[in-house]
């Protein structure tokens, strides 16, 4: 390994673990500060709610119909992934990959850490505006979803360090 490599191994590695701390401080905030009500929404500013929501199924609801199996086999699933993900990260050379890897896979294992904890995801990010309504989702899928616009933008364009 190189020792210019290595050191960028280190900003994935961080990127992992800011994300991941991130995720979890903000949802500890949301169930045990905030104190937001477990069917209910708080309003923050006219576009934007704290809504509590427990996702036992995948993106957008999907495959909800796992009942209580669900929440072992997407654990098992997304802990492979992040697994395979954090080896490409690992291998990686370009910093823009090696850093949406590491916030992929950060946002992976909080989770993760959701399902094993509580059974589902504890989700409550909500934006809205005239009558139109984003999924309710938080700190780990943002993450997740920045780091694959990231590494598709650099599939598709084939950025150069």
């Amino acid at each position: 390994m190189q020792v210019n490599h290595l050191k960028k191994w280190y900003w994935g590695l961080g990127m992992l673990f800011l994300i991941f701390l991130l995720d979890q401080i903000s949802k500890y905030c949301i169930l045990n500060i905030v104190n937001l009500p477990q069917k209910g929404s708080i309003p923050v500013i006219p576009f934007f709610n704290f809504t509590m929501v427990w996702n036992r199924a995948i993106t957008f609801g999907m495959l909800g119909q796992f009942g209580s199996w669900g929440s072992v086999i997407f654990s098992v699933s997304a802990f492979v992934i992040a697994a395979s993900l954090f080896i490409w990260m690992i291998r990686a050379r370009k910093i823009w990959v090696i850093m949406s890897l590491g916030a992929i896979v950060g946002g992976a294992l909080g989770n993760i850490l959701d399902r094993l904890r509580f059974g589902a995801v504890v989700d409550f990010i909500h934006f809205h505006v005239a009558g139109w309504s984003w999924y309710v989702f938080n700190v780990a899928d943002s993450a997740i979803v920045c780091g694959v616009i990231i590494l598709l933008m650099d599939a598709f364009f084939g950025w150069e360090e």
